[in-house]
């Protein structure tokens, strides 16, 4: 590796995509003798030949293609590494993808308003995320971090900011028993069929936000449960703000006393941690101090 000229690399790496002197130097902006320079020290550097070259053709030779497969991926991961480098040099740019679960609660938007005021040059793109599936959208790379229901327990993700602890209330129909009642006790619950997520949201996280051993339904998102709800298959456990936003006529929220609040948190891959994802959770953090 010593002495190891980038330019020669990128003088094997154009000329093994053109097979062509001419071009490749046309492409890195040198003359034709250039390219034959830099691929001729390259060879020496490695002790044998790489290109084949005669009247009518250029061509790889064996180990030249070897060179080529191993080299190429490895160039790419170091210039990826540099255009972040040179990103995170001019500050927060490109694209921040927020997922969100049930509602964009208004300690979120005051969040994203913050975030853009600080930095313009990044836009926000705001996406529902499966109430069944709290994590898969971060794992899955389709959002940079997410606002999901605590709790998390998850060794590959990483709990950012909580905030937004609510009261919890019961989704009940309106032909339900509990309706006409101005609160429950946790303990009226226990024989209460409480509607779940499905997976692939875990065990653990579907036991919190349906903590009963009454069989009730499980549904993939937050509309298949009130619906169900509406139907009187069973109840539903939200938050106060989810069930405010949600509300409908043939559906009851009821408050219910004794539970933990409701808590979201933010997360991200520990693998996808950029500055971007650095800076949002300083806006979430800044908010729940203000709040």
């Amino acid at each position: 590796m010593s002495g190891l000229e980038m330019r020669e690399l990128e003088c094997f790496l154009a000329l093994a995509d053109e097979l062509h002197f001419g071009r490749a130097g046309e492409r890195l902006y040198v003359s034709q003798s250039r390219v034959s320079q830099l691929l001729a020290a390259l060879e020496r550097r490695i002790g044998a030949r790489l290109v084949k070259r005669t009247s009518r053709r250029v061509a790889l030779t064996p180990l030249g293609e070897r060179f080529l497969a191993e080299l190429r991926p490895a160039y790419e991961g170091l210039a990826s590494t540099v255009d972040r480098a040179r990103a995170a040099a001019r500050g927060v740019e490109g694209t921040l993808r927020i997922g969100f679960q049930g509602t964009a609660d208004a300690r979120l938007m005051e969040a994203i308003a913050a975030f853009q005021t600080r930095h313009p040059a990044c836009l926000t793109e705001i996406v529902e995320i499966p109430f069944a599936d709290p994590f898969g959208a971060v794992r899955g790379g389709d959002v940079d971090a997410a606002i999901v229901l605590l709790p998390v327990a998850e060794p590959d993700l990483v709990l950012g900011p909580v905030f937004s602890s609510e009261r919890q209330t019961v989704a009940v129909s309106v032909r339900h028993a509990f309706a006409g009642r101005a609160s429950l006790g946790a303990a009226e619950l226990a024989g209460t069929p409480l509607i779940s997520a499905t997976a692939p949201a875990p065990a653990y996280w579907r036991t919190a936000h349906a903590p009963s051993d009454t069989p009730a339904p499980s549904v993939r998102t937050l509309q298949e449960g009130l619906t169900l709800v509406a139907a009187d298959r069973g109840a539903m456990l939200l938050c106060r703000p989810t069930a405010e936003y949600h509300g409908r006529r043939d559906v009851v929220f009821v408050p219910v006393e004794g539970l933990p609040d409701s808590v979201l948190g933010m997360v991200w891959h520990r693998d996808g941690e950029t500055a971007r994802v650095r800076e949002f959770a300083r806006a979430l953090t800044d908010g729940s101090a203000e709040a």
